[in-house]
């Protein structure tokens, strides 16, 4: 049964492909308001269970609850009126390459509302100054932009539907250490601007540092949860690697981003 205090609950959750099994009897607890990292080794599945709280991958066993739904037993209509309520950054914004910024942002508004045009573009130029890009990169196709801006431009379209939730997988992935922590930044204040709930999964060390409020470390096809203070102290040999060797020191000491890319 789902915990109500949590917007998110998964339950004794088992992801396998084939033989192949990712996750096994997992259970996580995300609660209203905070910022949960996801972090893990190669093959943990940390994008699998993105994909799976949205929907996208259906597990071979447990429940996922997302505000109050249980996921995996949605289909066609009902799976999309929950997935208004929560907006996906992919890797590199993953827009659509053909149209404009402006149009990558109203389609979500499109398939799902029935607002007016007029309306959709005010929208647009709100959702566009809300992630800090100029107005005028209304106009641009993704291809003109830099990499820090389409994933600004694909936050924006994440935010199209004013969601409850917002799931992001690794958004500073490939941004140079003075972009990453821009973003890192606008994650923060938008999070709390708007009241949400956000799901990060990351390998960015200062991004847990300077965004998460508690963080889920895949290991063992499980997952161990807890703050950044908790997990430095946490003894299992991936996660004593991971958060107090050398780069980890670095980070959690109070380095710059300068200093560990």
């Amino acid at each position: 049964m789902a915990d109500v205090a949590n917007v998110i609950q998964v339950s004794g959750l088992r992801t396998a492909f084939g033989p192949q099994v990712i996750h096994d009897d997992l259970a996580l607890g995300v609660r209203p308001g905070e910022v949960m990292g996801i972090v893990g080794g190669s093959g943990t599945g940390k994008s699998v269970l993105l994909r799976t709280m949205i929907g996208l991958t259906r597990p071979a066993a447990g429940q996922v609850a997302v505000l109050g739904a249980d996921v995996p037993r949605l289909r066609g209509r009902q799976l999309r009126q929950l997935q208004q309520r929560f907006g996906v950054l992919f890797q590199d914004g993953a827009l659509f390459s053909s149209l404009t910024v402006a149009q990558n942002i109203m389609t979500p508004m499109k398939e799902h509302t029935k607002l007016p045009a007029a309306l959709r573009r005010e929208l647009v130029d709100v959702k566009i100054n809300l992630v800090g890009l100029p107005l005028d990169a209304a106009n641009k196709y993704p291809s003109e932009l830099s990499g820090g801006m389409r994933k600004r431009a694909g936050l924006a379209r994440a935010l199209s539907l004013d969601p409850e939730i917002v799931f992001l997988d690794e958004p500073t992935a490939g941004l140079d250490p003075i972009g990453a922590a821009a973003f890192d930044s606008l994650i923060r204040d938008l999070q709390r601007a708007l009241r949400l709930t956000v799901i990060m999964v990351t390998h960015d060390l200062d991004s847990l540092k300077a965004v998460c409020d508690r963080i889920a470390v895949l290991v063992d096809k499980r997952v161990r949860v807890g703050t950044l203070d908790e997990l430095v102290r946490d003894e299992h040999p991936w996660i004593k690697s991971y958060f107090r060797g050398v780069r980890g020191e670095v980070a959690f000491a109070g380095g710059s981003r300068a200093g560990v890319n």
